[in-house]
């Protein structure tokens, strides 16, 4: 059995100094010293760049006096029907998902998978030694820092081309699992895209079953994908959603990263723990924001044109990087994972595309931690966010094999 590494192994569990920054902090003190050599293309956030749905000022004009008023912090009940009958439509859930007692409207994903943390160590029953919570590595900041406000051992499983970018089940231990809280994970995977099959979740269900943890299902990036729809953890989570919960948001779906709208869906015993932490712990969302969210879940068509949008960048790349840099189209997602092991290593060739090409991205190194063996699992890629409309797209990664090849040349 494969031991999965603990936050004790880096630079000690909790502490928010040194690999517990933001990736972002570190990558602006990294490119500090630097100008970059072209006009800047900005490919390390992943803050979608495409037009917005065109009904959203309208939907905010209509509703503007509703600014006036406090919200509930469950939602909206229009909100809450729209939620759960867009889940119906998108998936083949096992019963139809209650408005009352399963959706909770949410301040954009982040803030409900932090608090989810929160909420799960109030909710599992005690465990068999140190509470853990365990996380993809790479993974989305939010994770570790739920984990850690929680008072929970960060767990981290690394998501290899081995693992095919998904975490090893198999490598779970009994007493790992024994002490597990919750399980987050991201289908499609941020940052390499992979897509969880059913039988990948069906496997995930049946751990977290059998040893009583939460999962907390990361689904923001459903429904980006170039092949297949990406399926939900729900779909599997049996008649009553037990220990499942599934988060979704607008900022990738209706390009409205700044509307901060999104949902948690599920076990409706832990929603209610949660919605009972929010009721204390977290803004409400406004009602007129909850309007746009309500006309954005009804409407497809501008999901539809997003998606193309995506596939013609994803032909880009697939005509002007081919094989290079272990370049494979992504299941879902809009980012490309990037081997630069040959370049010199994800910092230099950070800092080369940067100084010589003019594009910003993120080491990959960044978004992990070391594992027990040492090896972080993200060192030697880059992170690349396909947010930019197609031209500068383009642009983008014929510059970047310029700077490559001839890095990997000198």
């Amino acid at each position: 059995m494969v031991m999965i590494a603990s936050s004790r192994v880096a630079q000690g569990a909790g502490s928010p100094s040194g690999d517990e920054r933001s990736p972002f902090a570190r990558l602006t003190e990294l490119l500090a010293p630097h100008q970059p050599g072209l006009p800047l293309i900005n490919l390390s956030l992943g803050e979608p760049q495409h037009a917005l749905p065109p009904f959203v000022g309208e939907v905010l004009a209509r509703h503007i006096a509703e600014f006036g008023r406090y919200p509930m912090a469950k939602g909206i009940e229009p909100f809450r029907q729209t939620a759960a009958a867009w889940l119906g439509r998108r998936f083949a859930l096992p019963r139809p998902v209650d408005p009352d007692s399963e959706v909770l409207v949410l301040n954009g994903s982040r803030e409900g998978l932090f608090l989810a943390a929160l909420a799960a160590v109030r909710y599992v029953p005690p465990r068999n030694g140190p509470p853990a919570i365990l996380l993809p590595n790479p993974f989305y900041p939010a994770y570790g820092a739920g984990a850690r406000a929680a008072g929970c051992e960060p767990v981290f499983m690394p998501t290899t081309a081995a693992s095919g970018f998904l975490p090893d089940l198999a490598a779970l231990d009994a007493a790992t699992l024994e002490r597990t809280v919750a399980l987050y994970l991201a289908s499609p995977a941020n940052p390499q895209g992979a897509v969880a099959s059913r039988d990948y979740f069906v496997r995930l269900k049946a751990l977290a079953d059998r040893h009583g943890f939460m999962v907390l299902a990361d689904e923001c990036y459903s429904e980006i994908y170039t092949g297949e729809p990406p399926g939900s953890m729900l779909e599997v989570a049996g008649p009553d959603f037990a220990q499942v919960v599934a988060f979704q948001s607008l900022s990738k779906r209706s390009n409205l990263p700044g509307l901060r709208v999104g949902f948690a869906a599920g076990d409706r015993k832990f929603l209610s723990v949660f919605h009972e932490l929010r009721n204390v712990a977290a803004p409400q969302v406004p009602m007129p924001l909850q309007h746009v969210a309500i006309a954005a879940y009804g409407d497809e068509s501008h999901v539809e044109e997003n998606r193309r949008l995506y596939r013609q960048k994803f032909d880009l790349a697939d005509q002007i990087l081919g094989t290079r840099y272990g370049y494979r189209r992504p299941a879902g997602g809009f980012c490309l994972w990037l081997d630069v092991s040959a370049q010199g290593g994800d910092e230099v060739a950070t800092v080369r595309l940067f100084k010589e090409g003019g594009v910003r991205v993120v080491p990959g190194s960044y978004l992990a931690r070391a594992q027990a063996d040492g090896r972080n699992p993200g060192a030697g890629y880059i992170r690349v966010a396909m947010v930019q409309d197609p031209a500068t797209t383009e642009q983008a990664l014929l510059r970047m094999v310029q700077v490559l090849d001839r890095t990997e040349a000198r």
